[in-house]
């Protein structure tokens, strides 16, 4: 069964993440989402926000909503050059460093798709002190091919397009490894889909909204409406972590490592800025995984956050967990995962939900004193 799941979320991950998928612009990766999670969900629609929320109805009362983002950095078109070059700002954190010479994929605003290339000067012909500078994106353009704005606005493109790494999904020499752009989060998007797979035919206590987030990238905003919406007693968010394992890292500044099972976060964000778990819940999903034989890691992360962080301040307050796949290289062109981490962070999601009742949440989360 663990070699069908690594095909499925293989094929999974190939299907979403060569998808343009930037922050606000979800709606190709939103529509392989829906007809993926569709068959195991009583329930399926799309909010106002662009979020797809399944619902598979519990039989004890009480929610729990599983959180994924579907959104990636991407860049926005702001001005084309009158000799068809163009320029763009952010969508989402970028590293400057590793965006000269990198394809991008551009994708007009009816949809059409088209590569372009991020160019910088040759090294023949930089001054010395041009050669060691980190060049801002503000000074970067893309290349499409095009010799005029004229001729650029023809094709489609215009202000307001947008555009993300042209990247395939691929294995590494190691089958199970995996490299592609924008893991950050379709992985947690297919391990989503995993544990609505593993939880179809499985009666739960809970009623589980699985929540396929927009905007993360840039405000957790996806998040933030859909738990106000729903108003779960729990949730769970999917994301990934670093494993920064890897030459020129300090062990002790390594977060996690490829292939040793999933990341049970404790904190995160600069100085817990982001989310701190419950005890309660951080105590759950480790004794999950111990019960189920799912190996894991323990997670502080010192910068960055997930869904989590706007779920926990939705309304009156919403506990919290975080279920990680460590992955290298985040935020990058050639981000990489290992399978077997994907497969069991589904596995020890779907596990948690099938854990998660009445009573627990009212002993643990909802306490009356007296």
């Amino acid at each position: 069964m663990t070699a069908e799941l690594k095909e499925i979320s293989f094929s999974l991950l190939k299907k979403l993440c060569e998808k343009v998928g930037p922050s606000g612009f979800e709606d190709e990766v939103r529509n392989i989402v829906v007809n993926e999670i569709e068959q195991y969900v009583d329930k399926l629609w799309i909010d106002a926000m662009g979020n797809v929320i399944g619902l598979k109805k519990g039989e004890g009362g009480g929610k729990v909503m599983i959180a994924a983002h579907m959104d990636e950095i991407g860049l926005m078109i702001n001005a084309i050059t009158s000799d068809g070059f163009l320029r763009f700002v952010p969508i989402g954190g970028w590293n400057e460093r590793i965006v000269p010479g990198q394809r991008v994929l551009i994708r007009t605003l009816d949809g059409k798709i088209f590569r372009g290339v991020i160019g910088v000067k040759p090294p023949h012909i930089m001054k010395p002190e041009e050669a060691q500078k980190v060049l801002a994106l503000s000074e970067l353009f893309i290349d499409v091919g095009a010799s005029s704005k004229d001729e650029v606005e023809k094709m489609g493109v215009t202000i307001g397009s947008v555009a993300v790494f042209d990247r395939t999904v691929e294995r590494l020499a190691n089958p199970d490894v995996v490299t592609g752009k924008s893991f950050d989060d379709r992985a947690g998007v297919v391990a989503m889909i995993l544990a609505a797979r593993m939880l179809a035919n499985v009666k739960t206590d809970v009623d589980v909204y699985f929540v396929a987030t927009v905007q993360e990238e840039v405000g957790l905003k996806g998040a933030r409406a859909a738990a106000f919406s729903i108003a779960p007693d729990f949730g769970i968010a999917i994301d990934v972590t670093i494993a920064a394992d890897v030459p020129g890292v300090a062990e002790h500044e390594r977060f996690t490592y490829l292939g040793k099972g999933p990341a049970i976060k404790i904190m995160d964000g600069r100085a817990g800025s982001g989310v701190i778990v419950s005890p309660a819940v951080v105590k759950l999903i480790t004794e999950v995984a111990k019960e189920e034989g799912i190996p894991y890691q323990i997670e502080v992360l010192s910068g960055g956050t997930t869904d989590a962080s706007a779920m926990q301040i939705a309304r009156e307050g919403i506990p919290v967990g975080v279920i990680s796949v460590p992955t290298r290289y985040i935020h990058s062109a050639v981000e990489v995962l290992h399978l077997d981490d994907l497969v069991n962070t589904a596995r020890l999601t779907a596990a948690t939900v099938k854990k998660v009742n009445r009573k627990w949440i009212e002993e643990n989360l909802r306490r009356i004193v007296k």
